[in-house]
């Protein structure tokens, strides 16, 4: 992965027109950024879901953009290949296109994020334009939209009925016309999905919208099964590492009250493996 050539909005865009499907997972810190960067996926997505799933917070709405600064220099070292894409947190977009403009611009400046994310339809128009018209490039997300979990009333299905989904559809062709050039859909209806998809020429990122996106976005500790709380239903567990992770620490913990490690081999027990190079991990 040494010499791969950075993947870039345009290249994403361009994969729709080529009918390719495009791959999203998200990471919060360096190590898990450099796996899922070596494992080839087209962009890694630093949620503000690290809240939930790193943080322990209830929801995402405590999450600071100072925390998305941090996790996101930890994946930007990590990544290299990938698109890197950030998103932003609540109440430093929603509030007009100058707050989005400094939030965005820092996560771009300070921790060298590719592309920003943010939620809303034609109400955050304006931060597109802004961000778009500042080169930095924009994916909307709408659906489901975590930021606004309070006025939803829990997370739930959403674009029900003819009335909301010409809603989104409505949504989905100003956040082009603004100049996004991607778009997250969470948890519609895959016909609706697909005719979303249908009706806009930047490509979309479903999640829990069924098959008929451009692509598909997970997130990892979702996937990997190490949530530790009931998964979404849509939400392909391709690992247990909940269990691997608790057997392996329960091992060693027995282990350690039994005497039986660190055993000699673990040691420097000798003048020659005491002199010896400690293998550090070695930065990819």
């Amino acid at each position: 992965m040494a010499n791969a050539k950075r993947v870039t909005a345009t290249q994403v865009v361009k994969k729709k027109q080529k009918a390719e499907k495009i791959v999203m997972i998200t990471a919060y810190d360096y190590p898990t950024a450099c796996l899922v960067d070596e494992a080839g996926v087209d962009m890694v997505l630093v949620g503000d879901s690290l809240g939930m799933v790193v943080l322990g917070y209830e929801t995402t709405l405590p999450v600071t953009l100072e925390e998305m600064i941090h996790h996101t220099k930890a994946v930007v070292r990590g990544v290299k290949r990938a698109l890197v894409a950030v998103d932003l947190p609540f109440l430093t977009y929603q509030t007009g296109p100058a707050d989005a403009l400094r939030s965005a611009g820092r996560l771009m400046k300070e921790a060298g994020a590719t592309a920003v994310k943010l939620e809303g339809g034609a109400n955050v128009c304006p931060q597109v334009r802004a961000l778009v018209g500042a080169g930095i490039p924009v994916i909307g997300h709408l659906g489901l939209t975590p930021q606004s979990i309070h006025v939803f009333g829990g997370y739930k299905l959403q674009g029900r009925g003819e009335e909301a989904a010409q809603k989104l559809l409505a949504d989905a062709r100003a956040l082009e016309e603004a100049g996004a050039f991607c778009l997250v859909l969470e948890c519609i209806p895959e016909e609706l999905a697909a005719r979303v998809t249908g009706s806009i020429s930047i490509p979309t990122i479903g999640i829990g919208a069924g098959a008929r996106c451009d692509g598909q976005v997970l997130v990892l500790h979702d996937m990997l099964g190490i949530t530790g709380k009931v998964r979404p239903r849509f939400v392909k567990q391709y690992a247990r590492l909940e269990e691997t992770i608790r057997d392996a620490v329960g091992q060693y913990a027995q282990e350690v009250r039994q005497g039986k490690f660190p055993a000699p081999e673990h040691s420097y027990a000798s003048e020659e493996s005491a002199s010896s190079p400690i293998p550090f991990l070695k930065k990819r």
